[in-house]
């Protein structure tokens, strides 16, 4: 192989990370994988040149946090940004930090390299109409707050104002996944 294609995965869900890193291992990249960022900081040492980043981590890390240390290392390390949590905010941001692409979860390794061919902007993307509906703001942030809540019905209630036999009608109408 020329050019070794090293690729270091920062994800906090185990399963997740490793089910990348034998994709990733199958398509010729050696892999490394780290589930805090201060893992990640030790592994540079290896000079990936992909990163993919997890943006909530268990540790109370920010994904963000991590694409700008990944950026500050080396400015042309292609990052992509994976998140259950997709909103235009960390999007933005991820972008403004370092970051070539930003996925919404579920995103598999296809979609993953993907991303990381297509670094440049594309003016011909479909503009759509269609706003964000009011059902799918409140799922996003029940499940937002569920995660923060480590999947706690009642706190999660509490914290959203709402009864929990309420929210436990909602969840068995779109369970969580």
């Amino acid at each position: 192989m020329a050019t070794e294609r090293r690729i270091l995965i920062i994800e906090d869900d185990a399963a997740f990370s490793r089910t990348l890193a034998r994709s990733f291992e199958r398509r010729g990249y050696t892999v490394f994988s780290a589930a805090t960022m201060a893992e990640a900081e030790t592994l540079l040492v290896h000079a990936p040149g992909y990163a993919v980043v997890d943006l909530k981590l268990n540790d109370n890390t920010s994904g963000l946090a991590c694409v700008k240390m990944l950026h500050n290392h080396n400015p042309s390390m292609l990052i992509v940004v994976l998140t259950g949590f997709a909103s235009i905010t960390t999007a933005v941001e991820a972008i403004k930090l370092g970051a070539c692409q930003y996925l919404a979860k579920p995103s598999n390794t296809d979609d993953i390299e993907a991303a990381f061919g297509h670094i440049a902007g594309v003016a011909e993307v479909e503009l759509t109409n269609r706003s964000t509906s009011i059902k799918t703001l409140e799922w996003e942030r029940i499940h937002e707050v569920l995660v923060e809540t480590n999947f706690n019905i009642s706190e999660t209630a509490r914290r959203l104002g709402m009864h929990r036999r309420t929210l436990a009608r909602k969840l068995e109408k779109q369970p969580i996944k």
